[in-house]
């Protein structure tokens, strides 16, 4: 079983960065959903736990950061010149799909675990 608890989240203005933790009970393959109103939920980045090879959305290559903290059980997304079009709610997710690893998975359907989200807001 997996537990996923995100933090980090708030209100910044265009330009600005967060980071964002999740922190998980489990090690598998971890990775950054995000949601905003009206729209459905779309992938942003992942990592594979053990290697560290990690994964990008194309709107968010260069300006987004995933990496992992292994003493600590804990995932981060450090996310710099933010835009306000980046303004959702923050999902970390967990897969234990063998060949997530190999391919990377990019899809919600893909994951087994799911934190609360948290809420990003990017004021312009």
């Amino acid at each position: 079983q997996v537990q996923l608890v995100e933090s980090g989240g708030g209100l910044v203005q265009a330009g600005g960065s967060l980071r964002l933790s999740c922190a998980a009970s489990g090690r598998t393959f971890m990775g950054w959903f995000r949601q905003a109103p009206g729209k459905e939920r779309e992938f942003v980045a992942a990592i594979r736990w053990t290697a560290g090879s990690t994964y990008y959305a194309d709107s968010v290559k260069g300006r987004f950061t995933i990496s992992r903290d292994n003493a600590k059980n804990t995932v981060y997304l450090q996310m710099n010149s933010l835009k306000p079009e980046d303004t959702a709610i923050y999902y970390c997710a967990a897969t234990g799909q063998s060949y997530c690893s190999d391919y990377g998975c990019y899809r919600s359907d893909e994951y087994d675990y799911w934190g609360q989200g948290t809420q990003v807001t990017v004021s312009s």
